[in-house]
């Protein structure tokens, strides 16, 4: 379902909000990739100038986007510079000016922003051509769709193309196309993916996997996407990493995620502080339902995340201050928005980060849980275990190639 539109040459004089609404910056680009065929090149994210840097915003990371600015959907920015990676096209710097076929000259490129009632993204719709007349003081105008001028954006390579195709599967089967392709391939791939998308795919594969597809990206590349990863995965490939990779991953990484993950990696393998993550929905009792059901609209909670709000005392960053309990998301549809979530709350099972794996199972078999609170000694919320990750550890590494090989499972075609 369409939406809006609105034009790049308005959108690359934009301030770069923060989260709060302060100006730290300034749009200078748009960021676009290939789509599928027959599908509109997608926007990826902006270019920036923000404290004198000239940085990369991916799209993920903008909340909202409107005439007053592109305001950040949290306060984290990426303040490396700005590396356009293959595959990637700037519409400023590289689409408006460019003549097209017809001998006019693009003016203006119209964004779109699309959803499917689960996601939404911005892509191309519309671009204005120009034509210059001799005879006349100002051009003509006239707007076309992109279909009309899709040479412009055209995938640059092969592997542009197939990362384009790639975009909408689901992150299973991406893993099971690439794991069909040479390695020099796969690496090719990884090269020309998104951060995002090539997070994705890192998730779904046994993590000897996702060293030898990593093992070709330069440190600022390898931290864009490991930024993307989920906790429990990211700490899963950092701990296989070589010593000294991951020393300089850590090094490099802000100092405050490098200490998170520095205390998952003390944890054991096999407990409950080696299967949790500390990226979960973590309130106030003073908070209204209102509130709670504000976080729970972010699309980018998974279903076992999203199933519950966690209530402590400050800080509300693992480790919190005191636990108090959990509102289950059924419970804020049936109270007023007013309604404060310490009047709702609810006990359910505990566990330390040193309780076993085996009795962590056990636990979410007997209360049937989606997400199972971790608390140290002092009784300060660490993070959560959640359900899915309790499956695919049950599961074995191998299942998800087992179910690929299995007569009846869907299986994509591979493009060499």
């Amino acid at each position: 379902m369409a939406a809006e539109v609105i034009y790049a040459f308005r959108v690359m004089r934009l301030p770069l909000l923060d989260a709060g609404g302060s100006q730290i910056g300034r749009i200078d680009d748009i960021v676009v990739v290939p789509g599928r065929t027959g599908q509109a090149p997608r926007i990826v994210g902006f270019v920036a100038t923000s404290q004198r840097r000239r940085i990369f915003v991916n799209w993920a990371r903008i909340g909202h986007l409107d005439a007053d600015g592109a305001q950040l959907r949290s306060w984290d920015i990426d303040l490396h510079p700005f590396k356009r990676r293959p595959g990637e096209t700037l519409i400023g710097a590289e689409i408006i000016d460019r003549p097209s076929a017809s001998g006019e000259t693009v003016s203006d490129v119209g964004l779109e922003r699309i959803s499917d009632g689960r996601t939404e993204w911005w892509q191309v719709a519309k671009v204005r051509l120009a034509r210059r007349n001799a005879l006349r003081r100002r051009p003509s105008y006239r707007l076309v769709d992109w279909t009309e001028v899709s040479h412009l954006f055209a995938p640059p390579t092969a592997m542009a193309a197939e990362a384009a195709r790639l975009r909408d599967m689901h992150p299973s089967d991406v893993a099971g196309v690439v794991r069909a392709l040479p390695l020099h391939q796969r690496r090719q791939l990884a090269e020309v993916m998104d951060d995002e998308r090539l997070a994705d795919l890192l998730e779904e594969l046994p993590e000897d996997e996702q060293l030898r597809l990593i093992e070709g990206l330069d440190l600022d590349r390898l931290l864009g996407v490991l930024d993307e990863m989920e906790y429990d995965d990211l700490t899963d490939l950092l701990s296989e990493m070589p010593d000294q990779q991951r020393r300089a991953v850590l090094d490099a990484m802000d100092e405050e995620e490098a200490e998170v993950l520095t205390r998952l990696l003390s944890y054991g393998e096999r407990t409950a502080g080696g299967l949790m993550t500390p990226e979960i929905i973590i309130l106030g009792p003073d908070d209204t339902v209102a509130q709670a059901l504000a976080q729970l609209r972010d699309p980018d909670w998974t279903q076992a995340i999203a199933g519950q709000i966690f209530i402590c005392q400050a800080p509300f960053k693992p480790p919190t201050g005191r636990y108090l309990g959990v509102v289950f998301a059924q419970r804020l549809l049936r109270e007023p928005p007013a309604m404060e979530l310490g009047r709702c709350l609810r006990q359910v099972a505990v566990v330390r980060p040193d309780t076993s794996e085996q009795e962590v199972h056990e636990q979410f078999a007997y209360y049937n849980m989606l997400a199972l609170p971790v608390l140290d000694e002092a009784g300060r919320l660490l993070g959560a275990v959640t359900v899915d990750d309790v499956v695919d550890r049950l599961l074995g590494v191998g299942w998800r190639l087992r179910q690929r090989r299995r007569p009846d499972a869907s299986q994509p075609a591979v493009t060499p």
